[in-house]
């Protein structure tokens, strides 16, 4: 009788810990999006508070979403560049990068993914591509600025992000910044437990990017805890000819470009290329 209490026992704290495990990963399945992105309602800051004046518009996006955008000019801009931000927060958290932006010459759009400060909807891989071909709609229809005098520059999931658009939509130039190769390889890295066929969100930057047809500059830093230092080398080299490779300062949401003036240079290097001389550098500075 004894033997049978403990084998019953076992069994029904097995099925409990199987039970657990399919919900868990059931969770993981349909629900993986919790698990990649995480918005912020909240936008602390805007371009006004760097002394940038700004046009707080409103994108229309083709699955029927009204997303939420900054478009900051600069006097006599000799291009325009669309800012697509991480994973994390919205794009009040990056004002910093916008100003850089602005110094060197550019008009810039910012936009927020599905979900993000004031855009409405929810986060997706789809939306944050609709997103996308919303901002390149804006500033090439309603502000006038053809794809050639226009550059992409996407941030950690950003990245992802410019680079699926860019295959489709070829930009004057291409920067990513602490970019994965694909959100499945992210997913082995930090979430080990879901296994590989449960991961439904792609973001496999490492195929395209073979069939990008624009200048490129990968950013990646060697002390990133989040994206390793690894997958932006990965990227670098699957990418065609002309490409650049700049190494970032610091971690992954502690550094970045404006910690690191080897890549400012080198984007400034970049910009010179594909849209001609901009300000002086003092003036960047």
């Amino acid at each position: 009788m004894a033997v049978r209490q403990v084998l019953t026992g076992a069994l029904a704290l097995a099925a409990v810990m199987a039970a657990g495990l399919v919900a868990l990963l059931g969770l993981a399945y349909f629900r993986q999006e919790s698990l990649i992105f995480f918005p912020d309602r909240h936008v602390r800051f805007t371009p006004a508070d760097l002394g940038m004046a700004f046009e707080d518009v409103r994108l229309e996006t083709s699955d029927g979403v009204t997303v939420a955008a900054w478009w900051v000019p600069a006097p006599q801009g000799r291009g325009a560049l669309i800012f697509s931000h991480g994973n994390a927060g919205n794009m009040g958290d990056r004002v910093g990068k916008l100003r850089l932006f602005h110094d060197l010459g550019l008009s810039v759009l910012a936009f927020d993914y599905h979900g993000s400060g004031a855009s409405q909807g929810k986060p997706s891989e789809e939306g944050t591509a609709h997103d996308m071909d919303a901002a390149v709609a804006h500033v090439r229809d309603s502000r006038g600025v053809p794809l050639d005098r226009t550059v992409f520059y996407g941030e950690s999931l950003g990245g992802a992000v410019v680079i699926e658009a860019a295959t489709r939509l070829p930009p004057a130039a291409l920067v990513a910044e602490s970019t994965f190769t694909s959100a499945r390889a992210m997913a082995r890295r930090h979430y080990p437990f879901v296994p590989q066929a449960l991961v439904r969100v792609g973001y496999d930057s490492l195929s395209r990017v073979r069939r990008l047809a624009c200048p490129t500059l990968f950013l990646h830093g060697p002390a990133d805890t989040i994206v390793p230092f690894e997958m932006g080398e990965a990227l670098f080299r699957a990418a065609p000819e002309p490409k650049r490779f700049a190494t970032l300062v610091g971690d992954h949401n502690s550094g970045g470009i404006l910690e690191s003036p080897e890549a400012c240079r080198k984007l400034a290097e970049l910009l010179d290329l594909v849209l001609g001389a901009g300000p002086p550098r003092n003036a960047q500075e």
